[in-house]
């Protein structure tokens, strides 16, 4: 079964050869100097340069948009899920678990909202979604609401050192 593997910056080259991924959304902050992994393909990975912030005006951070979120729908879209997506940001707690759901659902459009949280929180105790990604992203799939309750209905992960990575299974 493919799912989207996601995970910490520091942990990409393993859980890209561990998992055999080809593709790869990094969503890190600009200017943050990282190796693409060589499984990876160049074409195939889509760096989405944001700040783990959850909303605009906040100095020389750079909040989650819309563009962000188009971009990420459009490559998972795109994504042939013949090998799992990995998706990582730097501790993989916030950004890149939201962007998980996000593309799942672009995948898989069928799913339940709340079933869907529900795996995440059993997979990644852990995850806490970035909420500003989670609300952009049930606008941008027209979930009316759904996407955002369902996340809020998992609350707050547990602490961690941030070098945790699962699985989403789709």
């Amino acid at each position: 079964m493919t799912g989207i593997v996601v995970g910490p910056l520091e942990k990409i080259a393993e859980l890209a050869v561990r998992h055999k991924a080809r593709e790869m959304v990094s969503l890190i902050a600009e200017g943050h100097d990282f190796h693409r992994p060589g499984v990876i393909r160049a074409e195939r990975h889509l760096t989405l340069a944001m700040n783990d912030i959850t909303f605009a005006g906040t100095g020389n951070l750079v909040a989650p948009s819309e563009r962000h979120v188009t971009d990420l729908i459009a490559f998972a879209r795109d994504w042939d899920r013949t090998a799992p997506l990995l998706v990582h940001c730097w501790m993989g707690v916030s950004r890149s678990p939201a962007a998980a759901v996000i593309a799942a659902l672009a995948v898989d459009p069928d799913q339940d909202e709340f079933e869907l949280a529900a795996r995440l929180r059993s997979v990644a105790p852990h995850a806490t979604p970035n909420t500003r990604l989670i609300e952009i992203g049930d606008r941008a799939l027209q979930r009316d609401g759904r996407l955002t309750a369902a996340i809020k209905s998992i609350g707050r992960g547990a602490e961690t050192d941030g070098r945790a990575s699962f699985v989403l299974p789709l």
